[in-house]
């Protein structure tokens, strides 16, 4: 599998006015990293991928853990949502509005965002079905189609529900079911004009009253006017029974995963930040979202670090922008996040799994992992810890992109890869 040719044209030239130069390529972790100084330029490098394929090969996963390849030739697998009996549902797809963006951000949407850049998307919900609880799921069938790039996908009450890049809606849901029963029901439509952050992550609160949403920006830093920001770069609430809406956090950049901790239903989320200020900059990052936070874009990341591109400039926002609890390291691209439970081991048992997409712009590429980043005491704690690696070679061949991560409360994580257009399960070795 390659890029096409169009597109390895059009990158080699965009290469020509690259910003040079790789800088430090050790990535600060944690609740406090060390933050450079921004370097400018016109555009940053750009590391392509070159996908290759698994073959007999698998990714690298700790001792006393297996990993299984539960399904192959998906179309484009996002995020899973583990089901009350065990089946696991796939959202599909890909979405974004190329025709409307500039030859740039058609590069770095197509390396950053896509994955496989040959499939066409699902458009569906694929469901998998383990019926005996030996580890492979025989049934693979499709459980709703005609969709328009589903991404989130949370259950409650009888109610499924996925974030569709344009639209949230809702499916009626009995346990054991394989096939929607019928076409899904609007609650409220998403922003979708240009879509340059197309996905829309979901999460539910644990009393099923709400939706929260993530909506990622239209643009790196307002490039193209506030004007086509609104509604942008934040997270909704969303009322469940009356499709109702309200910024519930603004100033994430572009939150990909929203995840709700267990016991204290605290919101969290993993938010990639912007680009163009150098290959050690910004972080993306996992924090808590607290109601009514401004988390810094465009007008400052991590903080109170001023980034003057964004004009007109607005101290007061700078000055009450929330730092982010940890930092996952620059450019990584999370796209997954889930909290662990005990059945995950001793080791993994208190923490989140954070699917690491990979970068595009750095010559040292970062990510293409997923990693378990512990918590104590409610907070995150330590560095980051390899989980599920292998995705990426060092001599540049890929061979998958993590995505989502759903943890299955019987024990094992279950992580979607949209390169290779699989599904693995790694679970603890009995």
């Amino acid at each position: 599998m390659r890029h096409s040719n169009a597109l390895t044209a059009l990158s080699v030239a965009l290469l020509l006015s690259a910003c040079g130069g790789e800088g430090d390529s050790t990535q600060a972790h944690g609740p406090a990293p060390q933050i450079p100084e921004p370097q400018r330029g016109l555009l940053p490098s750009m590391k392509i991928a070159e996908p290759v394929q698994w073959g007999d090969q698998k990714p690298t996963v700790p001792q006393g853990y297996s990993v299984t390849a539960i399904a192959s030739d998906l179309k484009i697998p996002r995020q899973t949502l583990v089901l009350p009996n065990g089946d696991i549902l796939v959202a599909e797809g890909r979405g974004g509005n190329a025709a409307k963006l500039k030859p740039k951000d058609v590069i770095a949407g197509y390396i950053k965002a896509q994955g496989n850049t040959q499939i066409k998307g699902g458009n569906r919900l694929t469901l998998l079905r383990d019926a005996d609880g030996d580890g492979t799921y025989e049934m693979k069938t499709v459980f709703a189609e005609n969709l328009n790039a589903p991404y989130g996908l949370a259950l409650a009450d009888g109610k499924l529900y996925v974030a569709n890049q344009d639209a949230l809606v809702r499916f009626d849901y009995e346990k054991g079911q394989t096939k929607a029963s019928g076409p899904p029901t609007k609650i409220t439509d998403l922003p979708s004009e240009i879509n340059h952050h197309w996905t829309k992550s979901l999460a539910i609160s644990p009393d099923g009253r709400f939706l929260y949403v993530g909506i990622g920006s239209n643009s790196n830093i307002t490039e193209r006017g506030m004007e086509v920001e609104l509604d942008r770069a934040m997270v909704w609430q969303i009322d469940v029974e009356t499709g109702a809406h309200k910024p519930y956090a603004i100033g994430l950049r572009n939150p990909t995963a929203l995840t709700i901790q267990p016991k204290s239903g605290q919101l969290w989320a993993v938010v990639n930040e912007r680009d163009e200020l150098g290959p050690d900059l910004v972080p993306d990052y996992l924090t808590s979202v607290r109601e009514g936070g401004f988390y810094g874009w465009p007008y400052s990341y991590w903080g109170q670090h001023v980034d003057p591109r964004a004009q007109p400039q607005n101290p007061d926002k700078v000055a009450a922008a929330v730092k982010p609890d940890y930092s996952l390291g620059s450019h990584v691209a999370a796209l997954g996040v889930d909290f662990s439970l005990p059945a995950m081991g001793e080791k993994y048992a208190e923490g989140v799994f954070v699917g690491e997409h990979g970068s595009w712009n750095r010559d040292d590429p970062v990510g293409y992992k997923v990693v378990f980043v512990p918590f104590s005491n409610g907070r995150p704690a330590g560095e980051p810890v390899d989980f599920a690696t292998g995705f990426r070679d060092s001599d540049g061949k890929t061979r998958g992109r993590p995505v989502g991560v759903t943890v299955d409360p019987r024990g094992a994580l279950i992580i979607a890869d949209d390169l290779s257009n699989t599904v693995w399960r790694v679970s603890r070795n009995r």
